[in-house]
């Protein structure tokens, strides 16, 4: 009996020494939950795609040098008030939704409210220039060349018809000589989360991305809400496409894959999150911006997007450092009528300028149309022809607020892709008077600093989401 209590005693005390030891040994650590903002953003760091940039440069530069300047600038009038014509109908089809919510619609200027130098005569660029420009678009109008004309004036009517109608414009412009259109206070006018989503949404993207980058029928696109659900190996066969593209094709898919990122960008950032007949509260809602570019929600597609949101920026900056000379000419000014404000705005603008010629990691857009000269311009009116549809489209969109934005932004990204590919152009320029080689409108101008803002705009945005999603799991 003894010998058996003896024997269960020493099994235990061998039991109870077994499991101490284990209890002792030291466990690996837990590997910590990965957060929202690695998910949304550990894949957007680093060089971008067929650039020489990287994403932190980019953050360090816009969002501590450039942006408060270019807020500042676009809050003065001559670059708040931008006329649109809002009743285009849609060359494509007519069964459009028009949204209903209040937060869709626009409201614009009363007649009094746009300075009289802006209405009157900053149509054309500049205010020294006016009167001659008032003397060719009345000639215009009369559909011929009065002989009665100053030959000066003569030749700028012809050279401004060839300027409204050149090949090098990108975007099919409203004609803002019409009745219909009408000034919009872009900041009384803000864009924002509209409620407009759902099937006629979702049509604007799909015909933007289906007919006009490029892609085969054959080539399915990811999360394409209007197609069959798709498996990896479509997702992979896509991408092998598009790197097979040559690159002036490939940068235009990341151009609109970049302005649809911006987009959603703002619309997270400026979000109705309470709405009462007190007051309307707008702000960051994360869940919104999850949905639209978490890593895993959206299967890895939303971390590209947001590189191609770099691309755009990259592209854009790159032509406004390009047209600094227009810019710098002692005859051009931010004409409202109001001198000094004029002459400080215009200052502003060089220094903002003169930044962004500064930027060290500027796009290098000598690869685009290079080679064969025949190919190469078949390649650029292409281009050209495509990214003009796309501003065509911009008029079938429900929501008015998205229309004006999506009009403004589709320009301003037109008038870059002009600059861009205007380098002998702007290099010939007189230094003094009217360039009739190479032009940009008010309206021009206007929607390419907008467009740019827009887009610097987003980057700033994401590093405020990057702090908001850092303890969201």
């Amino acid at each position: 009996m003894d010998r058996r209590w003896g024997f269960l005693i020493g099994l235990l005390s061998a039991a109870w020494l077994l499991l101490r030891s284990g209890h002792d040994e030291p466990r690996p650590p837990e590997t910590p939950p990965e957060t929202a903002a690695q998910r949304c953003f550990c894949q957007v760091s680093g060089y971008l795609d067929d650039c020489t940039c990287d994403v932190e440069t980019i953050d360090k530069f816009n969002n501590y040098r450039l942006f408060p300047r270019l807020q500042k600038l676009l809050e003065s009038d001559y670059f708040r008030y931008y006329k649109v014509n809002l009743k285009r109908p849609c060359p494509f089809w007519k069964d459009i939704s028009q949204c209903g919510r209040r937060d869709c619609a626009v409201k614009p200027c009363e007649s009094d409210e746009v300075p009289d130098g802006i209405k009157s005569a900053s149509y054309k660029y500049s205010g020294e220039a006016n009167n001659l420009i008032e003397e060719c678009e009345q000639a215009e109008r009369l559909g011929a060349v009065d002989e009665s004309l100053s030959e000066e004036t003569q030749k700028a009517v012809l050279q401004w018809t060839k300027h409204d109608d050149s090949s090098d414009n990108f975007c099919e412009a409203d004609d803002i000589q019409s009745p219909d259109a009408e000034y919009v206070d872009l900041l009384l006018n803000p864009e924002r989360y509209t409620g407009y989503k759902g099937p006629d949404a979702w049509r604007i993207w799909n015909v933007i991305y289906e007919e006009n980058c490029f892609k085969p029928q054959t080539i399915k696109r990811p999360l394409n809400p209007l197609a069959s659900s798709q498996g990896k190996s479509e997702e992979n066969t896509f991408y092998s496409w598009l790197e097979g593209l040559c690159v002036e094709k490939r940068a235009f898919y990341r151009l609109i894959s970049g302005l649809h990122a911006s987009i959603n960008v703002h619309l997270s950032a400026r979000y109705l999150l309470q709405d009462t007949w007190l007051e309307q509260i707008w702000g960051h809602n994360v869940t919104e911006f999850q949905q639209r570019f978490d890593g895993i929600l959206t299967e890895g597609e939303g971390p590209r997007r947001l590189k191609n949101l770099y691309f755009i920026y990259l592209i854009e900056l790159r032509a406004l450092s390009k047209v600094v000379p227009f810019f710098e000419r002692p005859d051009f000014q931010l004409f409202t009528g109001n001198k000094v404000q004029d002459a400080e705005n215009k200052m502003l603008l060089l220094e903002i300028l003169h930044e962004i010629k500064s930027f060290p990691l500027h796009f290098d857009e000598n690869s685009f149309f290079a080679g064969d000269k025949k190919e190469a311009n078949k390649l650029k009116e292409d281009f050209r022809l495509h990214f003009r549809n796309i501003s065509r489209i911009m008029d079938c969109v429900g929501c008015f607020k998205c229309r004006l934005w999506g009009k403004l932004q589709t320009q301003g990204l037109g008038t870059a892709l002009k600059i861009l590919f205007s380098e002998k152009l702007i290099a010939n320029m007189p230094e003094s008077g009217p360039s009739y080689e190479f032009q940009l409108t008010r309206q021009e101008i206007v929607s390419l600093f907008n467009a740019f803002g827009r887009i610097s705009t987003s980057v700033k945005e994401l590093e405020n989401f990057r702090n908001l999603l850092q303890n969201v799991h």
